[in-house]
């Protein structure tokens, strides 16, 4: 296991622990710390929040233990987050799987990276309270997504689904 502990200077506040606990990321995601750093920052950034994430990058047998474990299913995805109690001193941790990553951005044609940035800005703005259990809500989280990703380079991850999305009556 592999720990990479930052603190990038200016704007806000972020102390990020990268553990490396299956191989394989850095081999296909060269750079996989510094796009998970800048990532993070920029949710926060945009969210105008800060404070200590822990980020475990891991496989499918993982994540799927872990999956089973705290939400009761028994199947891997591709992020977890663990957003901390309220008052704590830390904002929570995330997990992300290679293979399911890889998979889906294959499967919807995107490249790793960007795909890896969407997933870690999506948990980010789950540490920070946000969901997708309502329509509005949805929307919303999307909508944030989009702009963060959109000021680290990267497409609309939403902009190819908008067409299967159902309407929402105003």
């Amino acid at each position: 296991m592999d720990c990479d502990s930052s603190m990038p200077g200016g704007g806000f506040a972020l102390g990020l622990d990268i553990i490396h606990e299956a191989p394989g990321w850095r081999a296909a995601l060269p750079q996989v710390d510094r796009l998970a750093r800048r990532a993070v920052q920029a949710a926060l950034a945009d969210q105008g929040e800060g404070g200590p994430i822990t980020l475990l990058l891991t496989d499918d047998a993982r994540i799927r233990q872990l999956n089973g474990g705290f939400r009761g299913k028994e199947k891997a995805t591709n992020v977890l987050s663990f957003p901390a109690p309220y008052g704590a001193l830390v904002l929570g941790d995330l997990a992300i799987s290679l293979g399911v990553v890889r998979r889906e951005a294959l499967a919807e044609r995107r490249t790793l990276p960007a795909h890896f940035a969407h997933l870690v800005v999506h948990g980010v703005l789950h540490l920070l309270g946000h969901d997708h259990l309502s329509a509005g809500e949805a929307m919303r989280m999307e909508r944030a997504e989009a702009r963060i990703l959109h000021r680290l380079g990267f497409p609309n991850p939403w902009k190819a689904h908008a067409a299967e999305r159902p309407k929402v009556a105003a």
